[in-house]
């Protein structure tokens, strides 16, 4: 038996015990796929991630699991460790980038430092890919639990991806976003009537619900067919979500470039997720997710 150090981030947040939890194991060398899958589920937060040695075009190679499958990309696991790693060393003060190699590819990451170490990320993700539309909003009213009423009207209840998919619904408010719940059954029967894969789900509305809080959207993250009943924070739903706003007029070009998504405050656990989006006329040129982390702890399991 083995032991392998992580350590234990709270990520798309500057204060412990907020965000999304990420375990990070620097030095996974000898596990095999089922036992990082294992750990994985072991660890049960949404995401655990293995830093390997770069195979060819990155920095590093870095493989996610959440507790029940690989991801080829995912927002919170490369922004938090990212941070892993500069508090690791692996990664210098003050450098400007680094490459994560990932299942979609090279992943850029820009790192912003000051005189307490890194303090904020921003990834790169693939442009977006625009797919099916479920159009039988009655039918998904009830497989999501909320009213035909709460959709904002024009809208689409569309699937977009920048590397991962997500059905995108988009709700008038705040309350209707919270009381969102999935119906599996309903649901899968409204992607099999559209002839669609089943994706995760992201709720998500411009209401502010006269808070201030200076949120460009208020969103939660349901996905219990990945074995997360709810995502705290969703940085590869939220490259797709900003660039869904941009593409249906929610925001100006040039508001495009500095959004905030504020996630995962039903369940207590508040997220800040920035997002940008650059274009050129109606085409998006640059889609790029980023936030902070805070380490919370350090830990060895063993295999």
């Amino acid at each position: 038996m083995r032991s392998f150090r992580y350590l234990h981030l709270d990520v798309f947040t500057d204060r412990p015990f907020e965000g999304n939890q990420l375990a990070v194991f620097p030095e996974p060398q000898g596990l095999s796929d089922a036992q990082m899958q294992c750990i994985a589920k072991e660890m049960n937060f949404s995401e655990s991630t293995f830093i390997f040695p770069r195979e060819k075009d990155g920095d590093v190679r870095m493989r996610i699991f959440t507790p029940n499958e690989e991801l080829p990309m995912a927002g919170h696991p490369t922004i938090g460790s990212t941070y892993a790693l500069a508090i690791e060393g692996a990664i210098a003060r003050g450098r400007e980038s680094f490459v994560f190699e990932l299942g979609v590819g090279p992943t850029p990451v820009s790192l912003e430092w000051n005189d307490a170490g890194l303090s904020f990320a921003w990834m790169t993700q693939k442009v977006p890919t625009f797919g099916g539309v479920l159009a039988d909003r009655g039918a998904v009213a009830l497989a999501v639990g909320v009213s035909e009423t709460d959709f904002i009207s024009g809208l689409p209840v569309q699937i977009v991806s920048c590397g991962v998919p997500f059905l995108f619904v988009p709700l008038a408010t705040r309350a209707a976003v919270d009381s969102a719940s999935i119906d599996r059954r309903a649901i899968a029967r409204c992607y099999q009537n559209a002839d669609l894969e089943e994706r995760p789900v992201f709720f998500f509305t411009p209401d502010d619900g006269g808070t201030g809080d200076g949120a460009t959207i208020y969103s939660r993250m349901l996905a219990p067919g990945f074995g997360i009943a709810e995502d705290p924070a969703t940085g590869s739903a939220s490259g797709p979500v900003a660039s869904y706003l941009l593409r249906y007029g929610l925001v100006s070009a040039d508001a495009a470039r500095s959004m905030l998504s504020l996630q995962g405050v039903a369940m207590g656990r508040p997220s800040r997720i920035h997002m940008s989006i650059d274009s050129d006329g109606d085409r998006i040129t640059r889609v790029r997710v980023g936030g902070k982390s805070v380490l919370v702890g350090r830990g060895e399991l063993t295999v």
